[in-house]
Formats: C-alpha cells, sequence, structure tokens
C-alpha cells in the first residue's frame, strides 16, 4: 500500500524523465557562454594590435587563461546538449541515433581536449 496519489506515482515516470535537467544546463551553459563571450570579444578589442606575440602573451595572464579554458569546455558542454536534442527529435533509427550521438559526444570532448591542451600550451609557454 503507498500513500502516494496516483497523480503522483506517474510524475516522473514519463519518456522524458531527466528533461527539466537537460533543459536548465542548456539554459545556464547558454548564460555562461553570454558571459564568456562578451569577455573574450572585449579583450580582444582592447588588445588593439592582433598579433600572435600580443594574444599569447595575453594569454599568459592566469586570469585570461582561466577564463578561455572555461570557454572551451563550456562551449563544447553546451554544443553537446543541443546537438543532443537535434539528433534525438531528428534521427528515427534507434540504432543510428545512439551511434551518431556517440560520434558527437567523442567529437566534443576530443575538440574540447584538445582546445584545453592549446590553451595550456600558450599558458606555460611551451615551443611549438
Amino acid at each position: 500500500m503507498s500513500l502516494r496519489s496516483p497523480l503522483g506515482r506517474v510524475l516522473g515516470s514519463g519518456p522524458a524523465k531527466g528533461g527539466s535537467a537537460h533543459w536548465v544546463a542548456q539554459r545556464l551553459s547558454g548564460v555562461a557562454l553570454v558571459l564568456l563571450g562578451t569577455w573574450f570579444v572585449l579583450s580582444l578589442a582592447c588588445l588593439g594590435d592582433v598579433s600572435y606575440q600580443q594574444v599569447s602573451t595575453w594569454l599568459r595572464s592566469p586570469a585570461s587563461s582561466v577564463l578561455m579554458v572555461l570557454l572551451v569546455v563550456v562551449a563544447a558542454w553546451h554544443s553537446s546538449l543541443g546537438l543532443q536534442v537535434v539528433v534525438e527529435d531528428y534521427v528515427s533509427s534507434r540504432g543510428t541515433r545512439t551511434a551518431v550521438l556517440i560520434a558527437v559526444k567523442f567529437s566534443l570532448a576530443a575538440a574540447a581536449v584538445l582546445g584545453v591542451l592549446a590553451v595550456l600550451r600558450i599558458a606555460f609557454g611551451v615551443a611549438a
């Protein structure tokens, strides 16, 4: 015997289950991207000369490198969330959908790792 009402038993057990968490994560990452993107554009605009030497000097400061790593990671995460929704909505075959989702996740994870490594190489002054 359960003390839960019939409505209480079925809430949250539909096909979406965690859809609201995904929606909130996408909105929060979007807000973070707006803030980080604004910082990035304004920082580059304040540099004046955007030569490799000037940008690498700017990126060697701890605040710039940390914010740039955050920008890369949040952009990859937000892209992953958005592409997951697109694939789930428009790819009808279950096997193809799973394969495409795995490919998207791995591709974006690889891009994020490469982006973070590039920022860290410049931040720590590792020669190419």
